[in-house]
């Protein structure tokens, strides 16, 4: 049962949603990975004006709420770059450091979670998978399309459980 007195939720995704990664993906594309280097590189991640602005907007009416695929050890870095970029605050959901199952069913996870308790305006996230799960789930999803999508990353989401 959801608190109908409660504001909605608006949930962001942060990879090439609201931080562009293009700078990082070099360590993603050679074998092995390079997954200490591609996260201690995100401080550097510039914003995403599209993405910046779609959360500043639902911040007027919305909780707004970060859903990420980073792991837990990444929480100061990301949690000050937020705040860097002037984005509303809001709860951060992080993957477990041990986590390596698809993005798609972590952030799904959450989700569900969230839905128990609260309406989901919307879920604003550029993976796929993601996505089309979210909306088979009954949610509104806004594809953040706003960059190039990336191979390596996609990888990193579904397969290798790192994003």
């Amino acid at each position: 049962m959801t608190d109908s007195s409660a504001p909605p939720v608006a949930v962001f995704d942060l990879d090439n949603t609201l931080a562009d990664t293009a700078h990082r993906q070099r360590f993603l594309e050679s074998e092995p990975r390079d997954w200490n280097a591609f996260f201690a590189a995100a401080p550097d991640d510039p914003p995403l004006a599209e993405g910046v602005a779609l959360a500043l907007a639902s911040a007027e009416e919305c909780e707004v709420v970060y859903l990420t695929g980073r792991p837990e050890r990444c929480r100061r870095d990301t949690l000050a770059w937020l705040a860097a970029q002037g984005l509303p605050e809001g709860r951060l959901h992080m993957r477990d450091d041990q986590d390596r199952r698809p993005a798609r069913h972590t952030k799904l996870e959450v989700l569900r979670q969230l839905a128990r308790t609260r309406e989901i305006r919307m879920l604003v996230d550029d993976d796929e998978l993601v996505c089309d799960d979210a909306e088979r789930a009954g949610l509104t999803v806004v594809r953040a399309r706003w960059t190039a999508p990336s191979e390596a990353l996609g990888e990193a989401q579904e397969q290798d459980g790192r994003t």
